[in-house]
């Protein structure tokens, strides 16, 4: 499908380029839209409907569905058994005194390993879950004209409407689901030492954060299942390029003229344009991004004040003191909480009882807490994509060409910026759970106590983590593409001006030559590069200079 470059509407034309009124005809817009309509319905195959990402979404979703479910059995019947301070133990081991288990390392690591293999399996389920609440919110934000690129911060971004699945109410609720089952997960493990039937002590899953994480997994899947069925989804595809060709084959997106050599952040600008060497961040083409890099600095900011201001309570109460002698030094300094020696700087504090008064409050307090290292790395999902599109499109002036249709699945490990928030998502959330311990030490199947502990050292290395993280993210998103292609960002308007003719594969390059302009495009076959020193504007741009 090729789209059209005559002119489509008066403010498209820069007044210093094009004086006269004679270019702005009625007539020359209607045959644009008319040829337009005419690829699109002769060329239906130049867009793919995602049918296989829909697959594997809904998998994905039917999986989390049957997780979610077994968490909320389990918790069911551990609760039914053992009451609110129930607990189920998963495996055990003799221990020869009573001592042991308060030093035990080899029982803790598994806990440990227990809590991020508990998190992994989240961040799987609230990514399938999300794609397909993404894909919905996408197609309502088109449905409404207000589409704009073709990754959206999904739970920040909504359709209209207060009912609408896709609307503000429910996106919040699903933000606060979102770091429920985060902090669920952080919940689950504890230690359960068995006294009655012989000196035993294991691994054991606490009966209600079982059933929390079990429900609000479960509410994430009700609410994006119920978004999809909301709304007429014309693509599941997650490429910017299918989502363009179905937008403009549906009419919901015009190409724009004399825009063949104007990137994203251009989008103010009109008129021709000659190639530049180098083109626009992420950062100055998507306003969202700059938000986005901004949050995350000051996460890490809280951060550091969180450590800066555990260390302060920990020197000014001589009381801590007693359970945690040592200061914060090198020697003291470890990436695991080092429980065996005692030497480990914190502080803490107990929880009133076990009842579920207790466990609402321990569940406020871990979700206040975590709530921005969830919402930050979910919208570090923007800049991901964002890059990842770019990049995409950038394979356009490359030897073999752009290939229009992407694997969701593999686009997590063929795109390193993907791979790394796959990686960091679980691991930071993990560190985390190190940071803010919870102390859940139960005897015979049943809690006795619950403590909230934050270890000094462990915030200090989620911090440098975090610090870490949001280099790698402000520098992908400051750097600057370099060559004369017009950087887009997943941006679908300003792709539908720079793509003319749609196919599987696609090559970017100078097409056309002419006077005063020439024209760059798109075709099946290698194309030439752009000359830089010439004035770019689109193939019509000749039509609409006056003979002389």
């Amino acid at each position: 499908m090729a789209a059209s470059s005559k002119p489509t509407e008066e403010s498209s034309y820069s007044p210093s380029l094009l004086p006269y009124d004679a270019l702005r005809n009625h007539q020359d817009f209607d045959l644009m839209i008319s040829d337009t309509k005419f690829s699109a319905e002769t060329r239906t195959e130049l867009y793919d409907r995602g049918l296989k990402s829909r697959r594997y979404a809904l998998v994905g979703v039917a999986c989390s569905s049957i997780f979610s479910c077994l968490c909320i059995v389990v918790g069911i019947v551990t609760l039914a058994q053992h009451g609110v301070s129930g607990v189920t133990m998963i495996n055990m081991s003799p221990i020869y005194s009573l001592d042991q288990f308060e030093v035990d390392i080899g029982s803790r690591t598994q806990v440990e390993i227990l809590a991020l293999t508990l998190n992994t399996i989240v961040m799987l389920c609230t990514e399938s879950i999300g794609f397909v609440h993404g894909i919905s919110l996408r197609s309502a934000l088109a449905s409404e004209s207000r589409l704009r690129f073709n990754t959206n911060l999904r739970l920040l971004t909504a359709a209209r409407g207060w009912c609408n699945p896709n609307g503000v109410l429910l996106n919040g609720i699903s933000a606060v689901l979102l770091i429920l089952s985060y902090s669920s997960a952080s919940l689950v493990a504890c230690l359960d030492l068995q006294i009655t039937s012989g000196a035993f002590e294991g691994i054991a899953i606490a009966g209600l954060p079982l059933i929390i994480l079990g429900v609000v997994l479960l509410l994430q899947v009700m609410i994006a299942l119920s978004g999809m069925r909301a709304v007429k989804i014309l693509t599941w595809s997650s490429s910017p390029f299918d989502l363009t060709a179905t937008l403009v084959h549906h009419t919901q997106l015009t190409p724009a003229t004399l825009r063949c050599m104007r990137p994203a952040s251009d989008l103010d600008t009109y008129g021709p344009a000659k190639p530049s060497e180098i083109q626009p961040s992420a950062w100055h083409a998507h306003p969202s991004i700059r938000k986005v890099v901004i949050s995350l600095w000051a996460i890490v900011a809280a951060c550091a004040g969180w450590a800066a201001l555990v260390m302060y309570i920990w020197d000014k109460s001589p009381s801590l003191k007693v359970y945690s002698p040592h200061a914060l030094t090198l020697q003291t300094w470890s990436f695991f909480s080092n429980w065996m020696n005692n030497q480990l700087n914190f502080i803490f504090y107990n929880m009133p009882g076990v009842n579920i008064g207790t466990w609402i409050l321990l569940f406020v307090n871990v979700a206040v807490i975590q709530g921005p290292l969830t919402l930050g790395l979910h919208c570090s999902e923007l800049i991901a994509n964002a890059i990842r599109d770019e990049r995409q499109w950038r394979y356009a002036t490359g030897r073999k060409g752009l290939r229009t249709a992407t694997n969701p699945v593999k686009a997590i490990f063929i795109h390193p910026i993907c791979l790394v928030l796959f990686a960091a998502k679980p691991f930071l959330h993990w560190m985390f759970g190190l940071s803010l311990a919870t102390s859940a030490i139960a005897y015979d199947e049943k809690l006795i106590e619950l403590s909230v502990i934050m270890c000094t050292a462990q915030i200090w290395n989620l911090c440098i983590a975090l610090f870490i993280f949001s280099c790698f993210f402000t520098f992908v998103a400051l750097r600057r593409p370099r060559g004369p292609q017009p950087a887009a960002y997943g941006h679908v308007q300003t792709l539908a001006n720079l793509v003319d003719e749609w196919s599987p594969v696609m090559w970017w390059g100078h097409k056309e030559d002419g006077i005063p302009y020439c024209h760059a495009g798109t075709s099946d076959h290698p194309l030439p590069d752009v000359k830089m020193d010439c004035v770019y504007a689109g193939s019509g741009a000749r039509s609409l200079v006056p003979l002389s």
